[in-house]
């Protein structure tokens, strides 16, 4: 393509370009008119004399046009100190109308009072807004430098099937999809083909695609579609080798991110990137329900013994920069019973797995998985599962490596690195219980 962005156009000072984009400002003056055109990458003023009877057409034009109507231009790219935007203008020759716009429902640079559902039945209009493009292109680029990470490291991007046979994992949280002559499901997680994968040879792999979750939360940080990033790798020792992955593998995602948009991302969002170092602090679960404890008189609820709760993550962040200066926790030891069956337990049952609390939520379920056939079947048993799982079971009678993994949300992720209010404005298109369109 030769399309010329904006944040090209200095590199044609002298010379005559074509560009084209939205119009965002139109600033009609007895003797001239001020036009600031825009791209996903900036803007640029476009200015026209009128006084001189060439440009007649052009003026009349202008005078015309709406807003966010997108226009090409045939101009000279003029250095000009006056121009607040970069010092450059472009002086055009001829104006061509691409797309004329109707008047807007609501002013996407002024979001104030502008209720958020609103923005989402617009969702097209809302991403205009400077702050939400720059969402697209920060989560964009942390997934850049996760994904160039993992192919340094060797894996092997995969694309598993998201119609599948059998609802996974637990049977519930699925949602049915009529398929020809029978029923099908929507993929709650990559997980079983990510060890099919490793199960036929493939030693690393990763994915990043859409994970559906049939769960009516309403809440902040849930949606019923989101992305993962999900891998999983062989020949480890422990779930030890997994953290230690997850750990380069941030630090690779938020580098790549604080020096690209480090500078930006501290005054749109008023946040900072804080790249962790190594290690991550790690903690049982039962010694940090002492902690809570004893600093902030928190109690466990009975019935989330062996797990952790909203409130239980929040003061976990705490505790982790009150006592170890850091952003992440690692948190060991839960409960099997409160875990997918195919996580692996030592000889005392103990199991082989962990969360990592980032900015006061989960953002990550991970453990070393049971390759062992007759384990995988018994903890299958235990937990009430059959037929659901007997496809997944093959996977293991043929011989299989040692391995672990885990996933990530990258929606969540993106959510709490900006300091986000909810996943609606952190997600490129919300999918929730009340939400099916656009």
């Amino acid at each position: 393509m030769n399309k010329i962005y904006v944040k090209d156009i200095k590199n044609y000072i002298g010379k005559e370009i074509e560009f084209s984009g939205f119009i965002d400002v139109v600033r009609d003056k007895k003797w001239v008119q001020f036009v600031i055109l825009k791209d996903s990458t900036g803007k640029v003023q476009l200015t026209i004399e009128k006084s001189e009877e060439k440009n007649n057409e052009m003026v009349e034009l202008i005078s015309s046009i709406s807003k966010d109507s997108v226009i090409k231009v045939k101009a000279n790219v003029i250095e000009n100190e006056a121009v607040k935007l970069g010092g450059l203008e472009l002086i055009p020759s001829n104006i061509i109308v691409i797309s004329h716009a109707e008047e807007l429902p609501f002013d996407y640079n002024n979001l104030d009072g502008v209720n958020i559902d609103t923005r989402l039945d617009y969702r097209w209009l809302d991403i205009r807004n400077e702050k939400n493009m720059l969402i697209r292109q920060i989560e964009s680029t942390l997934t850049e430098g996760m994904r160039e990470f993992l192919y340094k490291e060797n894996f092997t991007e995969i694309h598993t099937p998201k119609l599948i046979a059998a609802a996974s994992e637990s049977g519930s949280e699925v949602f049915e999809v009529k398929y020809f002559d029978r029923l099908a499901y929507l993929a709650q997680s990559p997980q079983f083909y990510k060890q099919m994968a490793i199960a036929g040879g493939l030693d690393k792999v990763f994915e990043v695609g859409p994970v559906f979750r049939a769960e009516n939360s309403n809440t902040n940080r849930h949606a019923t579609e989101f992305t993962g990033f999900d891998l999983e790798f062989a020949h480890i020792d422990s779930y030890e080798d997994v953290m230690d992955l997850e750990e380069d593998l941030l630090i690779a995602g938020l580098s790549k991110v604080k020096e690209r948009f480090g500078e930006k991302i501290k005054e749109v969002f008023n946040t900072e990137v804080i790249i962790p170092t190594k290690p991550f602090p790690r903690i049982k679960l039962s010694e940090l329900y002492k902690e809570l404890h004893e600093r902030y008189n928190f109690e466990i609820p009975t019935e989330d013994v062996g797990d952790m709760n909203a409130e239980a993550e929040k003061l976990t962040y705490k505790l982790a920069q009150e006592k170890y200066n850091s952003e992440f926790m690692f948190i060991v030891d839960y409960a099997a019973t409160k875990r997918p069956f195919y996580h692996m337990r030592d000889e005392q049952g103990k199991l082989q797995g962990y969360d990592l609390i980032w900015r006061g939520t989960e953002i990550t379920s991970g453990a070393q998985r049971e390759h062992r056939y007759e384990n995988l079947l018994n903890n299958a048993k235990e937990k009430g599962l059959g037929e659901d799982v007997k496809f997944y079971l093959q996977f293991f009678k043929y011989g299989c490596p040692a391995h672990g993994g885990f996933g990530i949300g990258l929606d969540r992720l993106t959510m709490l690195l900006l300091g986000l209010s909810s996943l609606k404005e952190a997600q490129f298109i919300f999918r929730g219980p009340n939400r099916l369109e656009p």
